[in-house]
């Protein structure tokens, strides 16, 4: 981060907890009716109508550093954009390689073509065995399988 760069972000800070700051300060609209029947806003620092004034203006020219600010500290930001996260750099750019038939967990029991007539089974209804097993029968087919 630059010197100048830091510099406007604690301004922008500074100006923004400013602003906080001051919107807190100011009379909401329901405060004028009180005012008008002797709420004692007469006696301020400001004069009965000047805090309105001062406050109003002030917060104008708060609201307007901020948003300078904000546009100063966007600028700096995307000088030197560099995708970073997944997102910036997309999907397509991280292909992986599809997995191995040997990576595919087989189910457990009789068999390896898997339960059912899913995948590659005889229409005779039975799913082939691996080690000179008798053939089971697939589910639905007569025998529960266990």
């Amino acid at each position: 981060m630059t010197l100048i760069q830091s510099i406007v972000l604690a301004l922008h800070v500074l100006v923004a907890i400013c602003v906080i700051g001051f919107v807190l300060l100011q009379h909401g609209k329901g405060a004028d009716m009180g005012a008008a029947f002797g709420g004692g806003s007469s006696g301020s620092l400001f004069g009965a109508a000047g805090s309105a004034n001062f406050l109003s203006r002030t917060t104008a020219v708060l609201a307007t550093l901020f948003f300078a600010t904000s546009i100063a500290l966007t600028w700096f930001g995307s000088r030197d954009a560099t995708p970073q996260g997944v997102m910036e750099q997309g999907v397509m750019g991280r292909t992986s390689s599809p997995a191995a038939p040997t990576d595919v967990p087989q189910p457990a029991g009789k068999g390896s073509a898997g339960a059912g007539n899913a995948a590659g089974a005889p229409a005779g209804g039975t799913v082939p065995a691996t080690s000179g097993s008798a053939p089971a029968p697939a589910p639905g087919q007569g025998e529960v399988p266990k």
